[in-house]
């Protein structure tokens, strides 16, 4: 005896969906163009060690320097990975002239815990910064960028 077409189980069906579209989707060409641009200003650090840790816990997306690893080619992830890079570098970017609008909130923006992204963190590890790293960095920031005085003013750069 044949089951009627329509009264075979769902479940094969539905995830025979979800793969189709899942791969489907693969086609969509935004958050694959991983090309880094062209490196246009290095900050003066303050020190050797504010910039060691900004590359470990921030370049990815604050800089042109991205490590684009294997799941930034996979959507629907691709697309998550270079909304927050786009939206990172057009906010603090050590790469172009000026920083970026917010260069004088980053240190603010660590100390609040706000950075490095906490969806950032479970794939890399090596961005989590203990108590004493994020003081660190964000006092080297503040060094390098400027902070936000209590006026709203920036200062320094």
């Amino acid at each position: 005896m044949r089951l009627n077409p329509a009264r075979r189980p769902l479940l094969p069906r539905v995830l025979l969906g979800l793969i189709a579209l899942f791969v489907l989707i693969q086609l969509v060409p935004y958050g694959r163009a991983h090309a880094n641009p062209t490196v246009q200003a290095q900050p003066k650090w303050d020190s050797p060690q504010t910039e060691a840790l900004f590359t470990r816990a921030c370049a990815d997306c604050h800089s042109h320097a991205t490590v684009w690893l294997w799941y930034s080619n996979v959507a629907p992830i691709s697309w998550l990975v270079q909304r927050h890079v786009d939206e990172g570098r057009s906010r603090f970017n050590v790469n172009v002239p000026g920083f970026g609008r917010d260069a004088d909130e980053a240190a603010k923006e660590v100390r609040s815990g706000g950075m490095p992204e906490p969806t950032y963190l479970p794939l890399h590890p090596e961005a989590r910064l203990n108590a004493q790293e994020k003081q660190q960095l964000a006092a080297g920031l503040e060094a390098t960028f400027g902070g936000e005085r209590e006026d709203g003013e920036g200062e320094g750069r």
